[in-house]
């Protein structure tokens, strides 16, 4: 591995998207390879991301830590924790949540793309010229 090929925990952390301590917990957890060296000279490389990339993504698409560990160490018997297996037959989607005004909110599945910034200012101001709360009267 050269020099180009190795990241610090906060460069993979960047380049993951997440924190440096959600690194750590990873690796702890056995999501994603422990570092290669110890102390200050511990690095990461590409299967590090990569991994870390994979884990990612399996969580975008619902998963649970424990299922994905178990996705990833090819155990499929693994256990899954209580908790875990009580909401195991739910239908879980990924939704975005928006607040336009106050007391309305617009709840987007994951499966539509969401309109441009300013396409969705416009709504938010819509919707607050059009549902006012009792307070400012409806006069219209």
């Amino acid at each position: 591995m050269d020099d180009a090929q190795r990241y610090s925990v906060g460069e993979l952390a960047e380049l993951g998207g997440v924190s440096r301590r959600t690194v750590r917990y990873y690796v702890q957890e056995g999501l994603i390879p422990t570092p290669v060296g110890l102390g200050r000279g511990a690095h990461y490389g590409p299967e590090h991301l990569e991994q870390l990339l994979r884990v990612k993504a399996m969580q975008e698409e619902g998963m649970m830590l424990e299922e994905i560990l178990a996705a990833l160490s090819g155990k499929p018997g693994r256990a899954i924790p209580l908790a875990a297996a009580a909401i195991a037959d739910v239908n879980r989607s990924r939704w975005t949540r928006l607040q336009l005004a106050p007391g309305l909110e617009l709840h987007v599945s994951g499966a539509r793309r969401l309109p441009p910034p300013g396409k969705l200012q416009e709504l938010a101001e819509w919707c607050r010229r059009n549902f006012r709360g009792d307070e400012e009267g409806d006069d219209d």
